[in-house]
């Protein structure tokens, strides 16, 4: 079976860390640890916005990211994209105006969103702060440089890499946001165990032992699962709400005891598995042709003709993890200048590649995908 995520007993918690990591790219100084991206990225911006400003985003997005925008005071303009997620940067030039306080950058499935050098040009030009969303994967080095710190600000979130219940870190490589930062309550790692922390243990117990049962395990996967992909699972405010907590203790516990090049080689290995299986599939075409050194891929994203019927075929054969990305706001479905972003959205299958999965159970199910 392949599961969406890694399990919490995974052999690849086993140092040196999280924090030795980032070490090695960023100054202690210059990063904090929070409970979630949203949470970091609204503390990240306090300092530096006023209400009544706004934030120019990408318009293929998970809804509950302009959330802290809004508790700000902020408008979340949106841009379009093209089908390489890369800006169309005429739309996204169109939307800045005197009032932009910060233009988004998201760095797709672990992958450095093209045009990040161009993007860093506007920002330059038009006075405005450069937000490096790394959402997707802590792990990716783009020529020499961390992701989600090409901004001037930026957020990568650990609940993506690790088998946590939460964890994101903020980074602000920019010296007026490392001045004018203040941290709230929401920053740093909690030093006590939570009623959370406990339920998420015993839910990951529960998952391992479901698994040596399929039928059983796939009956009750959507029970255990706590819903976080899925932004149709809570309203956006919602999300954004329960989102506000620091760290967890769980989850800086894994985080100091995990092995981030172990992670990353396995990473890639599945995804270069993925590769091999679904290559010269005609239904299936994959978002990313190549995948650069450095690279820590979230998943292994493909477009599919028929994306509900590619998903039932996987789970038949037990990839239980597959699945679209993202739930649109409404506002930009109903907006024909975001027309390749809902496409996107609906095309799209992200089939998983964490650390916690064989590339031989990969091989199996191609294998069986050829019968």
């Amino acid at each position: 079976m392949i599961d969406a995520t890694p399990s919490v007993f995974d052999a690849s918690l086993s140092e040196p860390g999280i924090d030795a990591f980032i070490d090695r790219h960023v100054p202690d100084s210059a990063y904090t640890y929070y409970g979630s991206g949203k949470a970091a990225l609204r503390d990240g911006l306090a300092g530096v916005v006023e209400p009544g400003e706004n934030v120019v985003v990408p318009a293929y997005l998970s809804p509950a990211v302009v959330e802290p925008f809004r508790e700000l005071g902020l408008e979340a303009r949106y841009y379009a994209v093209e089908e390489s997620l890369a800006p169309d940067f005429d739309d996204l030039e169109a939307r800045i105006d005197d009032d932009t306080a910060a233009v988004v950058s998201v760095n797709y499935f672990g992958f450095p969103q093209p045009g990040l050098e161009r993007i860093a040009a506007l920002t330059d030009e038009y006075d405005c702060y450069h937000v490096d969303d790394n959402a997707h994967s802590p792990l990716s080095v783009h020529d020499g440089t961390l992701l989600g710190t090409h901004g001037d600000l930026g957020i990568t979130t650990l609940r993506k890499l690790l088998p946590v219940p939460d964890g994101a870190v903020l980074y602000r490589t920019d010296e007026t946001i490392r001045e004018r930062f203040s941290p709230s309550s929401l920053a740093g790692r909690s030093d006590r165990v939570a009623t959370t922390d406990c339920r998420f243990v015993a839910t990951s117990v529960a998952e391992s032992v479901l698994q040596t049962s399929p039928s059983l395990y796939q009956s009750v996967e959507t029970v255990l699962a706590d819903g976080a992909d899925d932004s149709s699972s809570v309203d956006p405010e919602g999300r954004y709400e329960a989102a506000k907590i620091p760290m967890s203790k769980v989850s800086a516990v894994v985080a100091d005891a995990a092995d981030p090049d172990a992670i990353r080689t396995a990473r890639r290995e599945n995804f270069r598995a993925w590769q091999r299986v679904l290559d010269g599939r005609g239904d299936v075409t994959p978002l990313y042709e190549r995948l650069p050194a450095g690279i820590s891929p979230y998943e292994y994203p493909v477009r599919a003709t028929d994306p509900d019927s590619f998903r039932a075929e996987l789970e038949e054969l037990g990839v239980v993890g597959a699945h679209s990305w993202p739930i649109l706001r409404e506002a930009v479905r109903e907006d024909d200048a975001y027309e390749t972003s809902v496409r996107l959205a609906d095309d799209l299958v992200a089939l998983p590649v964490h650390q916690g999965i064989e590339p031989s159970a990969i091989k199996a199910v191609g294998d069986r995908l050829r019968e």
